[in-house]
C-alpha cells in the first residue's frame, strides 16, 4: 500500500524546522566536521545542558561502552573513551530525548525507532572495528544513529497533524507506509536544513538504495547493520522483509562468522539497558 497523496500533502505543508535536533547535539555534530575535534570546546559543548551531561555519564558508565571503571565527570568519561566517542554518546543522548510523544502510537513507535537506531549506531562501530575500519568507527556509530532520522521527522509532522486536524485518525499500518514511502526522502530534507556534514547525508540518501558503491565501505557498514536489524529483532517492523541483497556489502567488508557473532551480541544486549 502506498502512501495517499492527501497525507503526503498533509506532511509536506508541515515545517521542516520540527524539533528532531537538540541545539547542543547541532553544536556538536559541526564539531565533529571540524578536522582537529577540540576536547575542551567538546565538553564545554555538552555542559551547557545539565540533564545532558547526566546522561551522557550514565550511557558512558554503561555496558555497550564498556563501563567497566565507572566515571564521576565529563571529563574523566571523554579521557577513558575518547573525545570524539564522548561526543558521539552526547548527541546519542539528545537524540534519545526527543523520541516521545503525549500520542500513545506515536509514542509507542518512537520508542522503537529509538531502540533501532541505538542499536544500529553501536552495531555499525562494531562492524567498522571488527572489519579493519578503526579509522572511522566514530563515523559509523554517527552513521547508523542517523539513518532513520527521516522517520522521527514524519512521526513529529504526524504527531502534529494529529493535534491540529479535527478527525484525522492515525493508525500503524498507515504510519509504516508514510515510513517506507517517504523516510529517505525527508531524511535529506532535514540533514539539508540543518546543514549536517554531507557524510551523514550520503548514509541517509543511500541506506536503502537497491544498489550501493562496493568501495564506500562506510555505507555498506550501515546497509548490513541495518539488514541485520530485522534477523536480531531490533527493527520497527522485523516481519515485513527488505527486498535488498548485501553480497555486494559482505564481500567488500571481508565479514566473517565471527563477526555477526559479535554484532548480534552488541545489538540484542541494548534492550536490557534501555528497558
Amino acid at each position: 500500500m502506498k502512501t495517499s497523496g492527501n497525507l503526503y500533502n498533509m506532511i509536506s505543508l508541515q515545517p521542516i524546522e520540527l524539533p528532531v535536533f537538540n541545539p547542543v547535539a547541532l553544536d556538536l555534530l559541526q564539531l565533529l566536521a571540524e578536522p582537529d575535534i577540540m576536547y575542551f570546546e567538546v565538553i564545554r559543548t555538552i555542559k551547557q545542558d545539565e540533564a545532558l551531561s547526566a546522561q551522557v555519564l550514565k550511557m558512558s558508565n554503561s555496558t555497550s561502552y564498556i563501563g567497566r571503571i565507572k566515571c564521576e565527570t565529563i571529563e574523566n568519561s571523554a579521557i577513558r573513551l575518547g573525545t570524539q566517542q564522548i561526543a558521539n554518546i552526547a548527541i546519542a543522548a539528545s537524540h534519545a530525548s526527543q523520541h516521545s510523544s503525549d500520542n500513545p502510537l506515536v509514542n509507542e513507535i518512537m520508542q522503537d525507532l529509538w531502540l533501532h537506531s541505538h542499536a544500529c549506531a553501536l552495531g555499525c562501530r562494531s562492524i567498522a572495528l571488527k572489519t579493519g575500519h578503526q579509522s572511522f568507527a566514530d563515523h559509523a556509530y554517527m552513521a547508523g544513529l542517523l539513518h532513520d532520522i527521516g522517520k522521527l521527522y514524519l512521526l513529529k509532522a504526524l504527531e502534529r497533524i494529529c493535534t491540529t486536524t479535527a478527525g484525522f485518525i492515525l493508525d500503524a499500518e498507515a504510519l509504516h507506509d508514510v515510513f517506507s514511502d517517504m523516510h529517505v526522502e525527508f531524511g535529506c530534507l532535514i540533514m539539508d536544513c540543518w546543514n549536517i556534514p554531507r557524510i551523514y547525508r550520503n548514509i541517509v540518501a543511500h541506506h536503502h538504495a537497491e544498489q550501493s558503491d562496493s568501495t564506500d565501505f562506510l555505507l555498506a557498514i550501515v546497509r548490513v547493520v541495518n539488514f541485520s536489524s530485522k534477523q536480531f529483532n531490533v527493527s520497527q517492523y522485523p516481519t515485513k522483509s527488505l527486498n535488498q541483497n548485501m553480497e555486494t556489502e559482505i564481500s567488500a567488508l571481508q565479514l566473517k562468522e565471527s563477526h555477526v557473532s559479535a554484532l548480534e551480541s552488541v545489538m540484542t544486549g541494548i534492550k536490557g539497558e534501555e528497558s
